[in-house]
């Protein structure tokens, strides 16, 4: 069995966002062929893409030919839309998982979601949150790694992982709107370069803003391994030993020490970083993750894990599937799925 955690969606179509709400800023998709389109932020070309972002029976079919049974749905993170009226992004957020929901709803042993949320309005953000887990069922939400510019120790998004603590509710980290971007303009890198940094400050700030400290049961997860983390946590420990009074101010617990309490997707495209991530995060904090269906994700989604060397059969079904299913909260017995009766299949 295979559970990708990171996966995107979107909806074929939706409202002109333009209209409804009275301002630009917002993205469009704009057909460009039979299964082709184009997103565009007003009239700014974003990305091309294709049928396999919308339409679900395309995704399954990939699926089946990559070995995969069931995929975690979230949203497109330029959908977020944070900078937007926190009412508007709001309504959009209902909209995003309505249909998520209704994807799910309609394929339950292939499909589960997480939500989305008003960042920018912790109230707004913790009533969307209430609706995705107990009306529309939802394990969870995905976030950005940060909220204009607020990192993610901000007292104000505090009170949205509290209240996921408090629900039960599992919370993806989605890099977005990436660190120093404004340096990176050539090469892509602020999606080869920016991300990784990006996803690592944001480790980093609920590790050093006590976030994890005062929230023992939080379910959170990084995308795209967790970033550079991993890879400098030697010098994220060794700064918080030798300069306490700057990186201790508000985190009783190193690093280190915190490292098992979050998990990580297997998105490292490498399979000697994959190794040296499990070697560091723990074989249990390593969720098979792909970012389908984008250029960066992986081409044949769950490959790097069947191909790396030295994982022992029991590890390599805990990244398959134990790990994401761990921090999702489901039973392995909600799908009806080959090996689902696999005792080394552990939540």
């Amino acid at each position: 069995m295979k559970i990708d955690l990171h996966t995107h969606i979107l909806p074929r179509q939706w409202p002109d966002l333009r209209e409804r709400y009275g301002y630009g800023g917002w993205v469009r998709l704009e057909e460009t062929c039979d299964g082709c389109a184009r997103m565009m932020v007003d009239d700014e070309f974003f990305r091309e893409v294709q049928a396999n972002l919308w339409d679900p029976s395309v995704r399954l079919a990939d699926c089946d030919r990559a070995g995969v049974h069931v995929q975690v749905l979230s949203t497109v993170p330029i959908m977020f839309s944070y900078g937007a009226k926190p009412a508007d992004t709001l309504d959009l957020s209902r909209l995003l998982n309505d249909h998520i929901a209704g994807v799910c709803d309609e394929f339950p042993d292939r499909f589960v979601g997480l939500g989305t949320v008003p960042m920018q309005d912790a109230s707004l953000a913790v009533k969307e949150l209430e609706r995705c887990v107990k009306e529309l069922h939802l394990p969870g939400v995905q976030i950005g790694s940060h909220v204009n510019g607020a990192n993610l120790d901000d007292p104000a998004i505090f009170e949205v992982f509290e209240a996921a603590q408090a629900l039960g509710a599992a919370v993806f980290v989605h890099p977005w709107d990436m660190l120093g971007k404004d340096r990176m303009g050539k090469y892509w890198l602020p999606w080869l370069v920016g991300m990784p940094a990006e996803t690592s400050l944001a480790i980093c700030s609920v590790i050093f803003g006590g976030v994890l400290d005062r929230l023992p049961d939080l379910r959170i997860a990084f995308a795209h391994g967790g970033g550079a983390f991993a890879f400098t946590l030697g010098r994220i420990e060794h700064g918080y030993r030798v300069r306490p009074d700057l990186c201790a101010v508000a985190a009783p617990t190193s690093p280190r020490e915190l490292v098992g309490r979050f998990y990580v997707d297997s998105l490292v495209h490498d399979a000697g970083a994959l190794r040296y991530l499990v070697d560091v995060m723990g074989v249990d904090r390593v969720a098979f993750g792909s970012d389908y269906p984008f250029p960066l994700g992986e081409t044949e989604p769950g490959s790097l894990i069947e191909a790396a060397e030295g994982f022992s059969p029991a590890e390599r079904q805990r990244l398959r599937c134990g790990s994401a299913l761990e921090f999702l909260g489901l039973s392995r017995d909600r799908f009806n799925a080959p090996g689902t009766a696999d005792a080394t299949i552990t939540a």
